[in-house]
């Protein structure tokens, strides 16, 4: 008999909705949901217990449980983050009812399983029909989510403990790489605002001139923030916005609103992106700054 129901299992991701809502649209970092999960959870003496690795059999539960709600389209993770979707919150208020909640995620879980096999409309599965589930036995996945948690997790602290012109100085790096010529990197002391002045040519004669403002900082940047940065570009300016901690939905919107001025922002995944993409054009000593390599997992299904 199973140990945790169809329901029991709806309660935790109603309840983990909530706290992703609640954090609002960037989500939270897988770890810090977990947590947060747990102390508002009160646990059963089976959730409670721990696997020989020593990880808690609690979590396991509820990134199990998490499987059919991303690819119902309802979550999505990346990088360690997880966020609810739109869909994701039109089904939290749809469906008030746990046990609904985990059915119709079981049900578009099933109809994408399908799909993913090519099985005919027609074949049925009994799966979700019961008030009992047993835990997936498909790993997988959570391996593979895991895995990405942790390497991410080290990333950011690796960034977070640069020294500023460090991370400045990696950002110039970058853009050399992607073809850019950084002709101006503002000295330690105040910058009015620009940190790096870059041009698609050798002698700064072509257009458009590229201005970057770059931040370690770990907070998100707010709508004020980038309103101030705006305010430094010249109409044939473009702008460049770094930072690690990622920007404000208002933040955002300004960025976006805008018709003269060209703004692009870039967060800590961005950037991290970018970063893997031109690795191969980076030169040796840029790698130093950020040095990466890749490690092959077995891929889940998608």
């Amino acid at each position: 008999m199973a140990e945790i129901t169809k329901a029991r299992t709806g309660d935790h991701l109603r309840r983990l909705f909530q706290i992703l809502l609640d954090a609002g649209d960037g989500g939270l970092p897988a770890r810090e949901a977990l947590d947060r999960l747990r102390a508002a959870s009160t646990l059963t003496p089976y959730e409670k217990g721990t696997y020989d690795s020593g990880n808690l059999r609690f979590d396991k539960i509820v990134r199990f449980a998490t499987v059919g709600p991303v690819k119902a389209g309802w979550l999505v993770k990346e990088k360690g983050i997880w966020r609810v979707t739109d869909a994701g919150k039109t089904a939290f208020d749809t469906f008030a009812n746990s046990l609904d909640l985990v059915s119709e995620s079981d049900r578009l879980y099933r109809a994408w399983d399908k799909a993913r096999k090519g099985a005919p409309d027609s074949e049925e599965s009994s799966a979700g029909t019961s008030t009992e589930i047993e835990e997936p036995s498909d790993e997988v996945a959570i391996t593979f989510e895991q895995a990405e948690e942790t390497a991410w997790a080290e990333i950011l602290r690796y960034l977070g403990a640069m020294l500023p012109y460090e991370f400045q100085d990696l950002v110039a790096d970058l853009l050399r790489a992607m073809g850019f010529h950084p002709l101006w990197i503002a000295p330690p002391g105040k910058d009015g605002g620009i940190d790096i002045v870059a041009f698609p040519d050798p002698l700064g004669l072509g257009s458009p001139r590229l201005k970057v403002q770059v931040k370690r900082q770990q907070q998100s940047v707010d709508v004020n923030g980038v309103r101030a940065f705006l305010s430094v570009l010249g109409d044939g300016d473009v702008g460049l916005f770094v930072t690690l901690g990622g920007f404000t939905s208002d933040a955002k919107a300004e960025a976006l609103k805008q018709e003269k001025r060209r703004l692009t922002l870039v967060d800590a995944s961005r950037l991290f992106d970018l970063w893997v993409e031109h690795y191969p054009r980076l030169t040796e000593k840029a790698r130093r700054r950020l040095p990466i390599k890749p490690i092959y997992f077995l891929a889940p299904s998608e």
